[in-house]
């Protein structure tokens, strides 16, 4: 077994964590907001649902032995696969059209 059920819990936290500011109205899934979230906000929140992901996964790391060092190389592939996981959701706030 190893380190699939780690991989794949990552994988599900990051998955939501990326469509969470697409899906809420509320400010990192908790804080009321008076106004609607503008699309500058969402992105926002998105970059910070992204380093919560990511000290999942370092903690994750951590508990399943050393920490191997990255370069920046892993955050800007990381990054991107984060705002691809993201992508449902967008389509679901921006594109999709309710009728």
């Amino acid at each position: 077994m190893g380190q699939t059920i780690p991989v794949w819990l990552v994988v599900i936290v990051s998955l939501l964590a990326a469509n969470l500011p697409f899906m809420s109205g509320r400010f990192m899934a908790v804080v009321r907001l008076t106004e609607s979230k503008s699309l500058g906000l969402r992105l926002l929140e998105l970059v910070l649902w992204y380093f919560i992901a990511g000290a999942v996964a370092l903690g994750l790391e951590h508990r399943g032995g050393q920490i191997a060092a990255q370069g920046w190389e892993f955050y800007a592939i990381t990054g991107t696969l984060f705002v691809t996981f993201a992508f449902p959701g967008f389509v679901y706030r921006y594109l999709f059209k309710l009728r």
